[in-house]
């Protein structure tokens, strides 16, 4: 078949200017980091996987431990912005990171901007971008003593796309007005270059969105599933007369009589049925309980395996599911191979950090070598 004759697949990420604002949209909706930051969290197996994707990428830190100690803006140290990036890294595939400017032109501080407050602004008829634009929630959900705090281009502050050449920083301050009105800078960094970035699960969002779905099947399967032992019927005795002295007719059981045989609390009950016409001898009848556990088994083992290849987690599903056996060794060995993985990520952080610190106010020579992470055993 021609490639061109396939079906397409619609766009992940759908890019377009909303010129009202300013900014290039960063989804349909202009909400895709905030969705799949929803979607994770609600997938156990997936934020498993990211947090352990998340902790080989930021590895044990940089080798030069002074570094990781060193306070490069109040009460923030290299080790906080190394932590904070990697999450975003791996969270959405990019990161950003603020710069401030000391009256000479140089970098006197930085910190780590969440990245998903981050909007890249329209670019001009050259496709440049001149501002990284910024707002607490781009939804408007966000309130503030009670009122919503509007999307508009009075809430969003905008900061000049990373610089660091002296010249252009200078020229930066005097058009501010001078240091106190300057806002600094803001590296905006995508694995995607100059676009806006898609994790590395982006691929298996259908999977990790079905994950959730299974974990709400087992919920409901254990709270919400009639799990009691048996059913007795038998013949009603004395009616049910009301305030009036009327005998009250309920018509069958009740919806609140149900759900007192719902759910793990109240297994095991006896659920009593009482009928006007039946013979003298109550009748015992097993009431089926429908287990839905045994119908999803495949599509549980077939997402969660697809969920860990995504994130290039074999080696850890297979340890996991008994496939290689548990032992020291083959955990060691999973160690080994998933620090080999992440390396390209750590390589991106170190390039960004040496990129910023050629312009930090004290001179420097500093190693952003990033220690990996290894296996370590209780018996070592």
């Amino acid at each position: 078949m021609n490639v061109k004759n396939t079906r397409k697949p619609q766009k992940r990420v759908e890019i377009y200017d909303m010129t009202k604002l300013r900014i290039q949209a960063y989804g349909a909706d202009n909400l895709y980091p905030q969705h799949v930051m929803s979607i994770i969290s609600a997938s156990g197996t997936a934020s498993l996987c990211l947090n352990r994707y998340q902790k080989f990428v930021e590895g044990f830190g940089f080798q030069d431990v002074q570094l990781s100690e060193m306070e490069v803006a109040r009460d923030v140290l290299l080790d906080d912005v190394l932590h904070a990036i990697a999450h975003d890294l791996c969270m959405f595939g990019g990161f950003a990171i603020h710069a401030d400017y000391d009256v000479l032109g140089r970098i006197s501080s930085i910190h780590a901007v969440p990245f998903e407050m981050c909007r890249r602004e329209e670019p001009d008829e050259y496709g440049h971008v001149a501002h990284i634009c910024v707002h607490e929630d781009w939804s408007g959900k966000l309130q503030r003593k009670g009122r919503p705090v509007k999307v508009d281009n009075s809430t969003i502050r905008r900061y000049d796309v990373f610089d660091p050449r002296p010249e252009i920083v200078q020229a930066q301050i005097e058009k501010a007005g001078g240091i106190d009105n300057y806002m600094g800078q803001i590296l905006y960094i995508s694995v995607e270059r100059q676009t806006y970035p898609t994790p590395i699960y982006d691929a298996a969002i259908t999977e990790i969105s079905t994950d959730e779905g299974l974990g709400n099947v087992k919920y409901r399967n254990v709270r919400n599933n009639f799990l009691v032992a048996a059913m007795m019927v038998c013949k009603k005795g004395a009616p049910d007369v009301s305030e009036h002295g009327e005998e009250k007719d309920e018509g069958g059981i009740r919806t609140e009589d149900l759900e007192q045989f719902q759910g793990d609390t109240r297994a095991g009950q006896l659920m009593l049925v009482e009928v006007e016409d039946m013979e003298d001898a109550p009748v015992i009848k097993e009431f089926p309980v429908r287990n839905f556990d045994k119908e999803f088994t495949a599509t549980d083992q077939s997402t969660v395996e697809r969920i860990y290849a995504q994130f290039h987690q074999e080696a850890f599903y297979a340890l996991r599911t008994g496939k290689t056996g548990f032992s020291t060794e083959n955990e060691r060995s999973a160690y080994e191979s998933y620090a080999g993985e992440v390396t390209y990520e750590q390589r991106f952080i170190e390039r960004t950090f040496a990129k910023i610190f050629a312009y930090w106010h004290i001179s420097n020579n500093y190693d952003f070598t990033i220690q990996p992470m290894k296996y370590i055993s209780i018996n070592e």
